[in-house]
């Protein structure tokens, strides 16, 4: 399976997309910079090629420059391939991609949602290994109590506090 890469500017800075014939392959936050942004991307996934988008990637790209804008955009359109993605996190991700810009759940939430709410801990792994950020937006899920809790993205919860805030997320 051959495996494209395109990285794109947005307001948070450099960030970059991976897709196959079977869907988006892999998103990737900003690191500190365009270089920085490649070597993650590079590591991740060594045998990836850099080239021009195809038209549904570059839609993508512009709903993600215009969701880190400000802007309200769904996502859930995207098409990804999670082919290699374990069952329980598929079921976590489809999950969290029914989230709208702008509100929460919480890791609770997502696991009565898919079927068990004793599984809040496993959800919070889960979105920890989530391959595609922004997509299948895990900044929208919080600990209980409106705790914050993880972000693995450059950052921390710091970043996951500000994509919140470009979202107009109302956090109690």
């Amino acid at each position: 399976m051959s495996i494209e890469y395109a990285l794109f500017d947005t307001a948070l800075g450099t960030s970059a997309v991976a897709w196959s014939d079977r869907g988006i392959v892999r998103t990737f936050l900003p690191e500190s910079d365009a270089q920085a942004t490649r070597a993650r991307l590079g590591r991740r996934l060594p045998d990836a090629r850099e080239t021009e988008p195809p038209e549904h990637v570059r839609r993508l790209i512009g709903d993600v420059v215009r969701l880190l804008g400000g802007d309200r955009v769904s996502l859930e359109w995207v098409s990804i391939d999670d082919a290699a993605v374990p069952e329980l996190d598929r079921r976590v991700y489809a999950a969290a991609r029914t989230i709208p810009p702008g509100s929460t759940l919480t890791y609770g939430d997502i696991a009565r949602l898919i079927g068990d709410a004793t599984l809040a801990r496993r959800v919070g792994e889960a979105l920890g290994r989530n391959p595609f950020p922004i997509v299948v937006p895990c900044h929208r899920v919080l600990a209980a109590g409106g705790r914050t809790g993880g972000f693995s993205a450059r950052g921390g919860t710091e970043t996951k506090m500000q994509l919140l805030r470009i979202e107009g997320a109302v956090l109690l």
